[in-house]
């Protein structure tokens, strides 16, 4: 599913700088970027993006909350560096994939003429672009990256599979409550707001 384009028409750029403008251009100008940002078969740097974004939150995750730090071996910082290993190799390309997967099954029951899975990935992989300060321990920051991840996700469904804004949010609910409100912490965040505010 990851395939590299040599030269794609209307796909991304490559390289550190490419991420850096991708990231401001999908939190500031979603629209236009989803529109000219996402070629089909063009799924590679949509990886390398969502790698970056879950290494991002690992990081802030580990370094305001270094209990969050998994006890592998040979101490903290070996831990950690292990940890952010298997976030970039493993959990963040299969937690893509499996996200996309669910997000192509609803779309063929909700949307009827649609664009491909290599659409869908990355559609998914940008949409998590706030996420990158899902790790900052403050209810609210992570609160609004995930609502402003899962609002990216429905207008990156909207624009890329060409439907409607309603057809995009039942499309994009399920995989956005497991996406941001579980994997990004959304949900405990909005519970932790409640709490404070003594609304339950």
């Amino acid at each position: 599913m990851t395939t590299w384009v040599a030269d794609p028409k209307g796909g991304r750029d490559r390289g550190p700088r490419a991420v850096a403008r991708a990231w401001l251009e999908v939190l500031l100008r979603p629209r236009q970027f989803f529109a000219h940002g996402v070629a089909p078969g063009d799924q590679a740097p949509g990886l390398v993006f969502a790698v970056v974004v879950a290494l991002g939150y690992t990081v802030g995750l580990f370094a305001f909350v270094p209990a969050r730090i998994p006890d592998l071996a040979g101490g903290p910082a070996v831990s950690a560096f292990v940890a952010l290993a298997a976030v970039a190799l493993v959990v963040a390309p299969a937690t893509l994939h499996l996200t996309a997967a669910l997000q192509t099954v609803l779309l063929i029951l909700v949307v009827e003429d649609r664009a491909g899975v290599s659409e869908t990935v990355q559609v998914i992989a940008y949409a998590a672009a706030p996420c990158v300060a899902a790790g900052v321990p403050i209810p609210a920051v992570r609160a609004g990256c995930a609502l402003y991840g899962a609002a990216l996700l429905v207008v990156g469904l909207r624009v890329v599979h060409g439907t409607s804004a309603a057809r995009a949010a039942l499309a994009g609910a399920i995989p956005a409550v497991l996406l941001f409100g579980t994997v990004f912490g959304g949900i405990d965040a909005g519970e932790a707001i409640l709490l404070a505010l003594g609304l339950i």
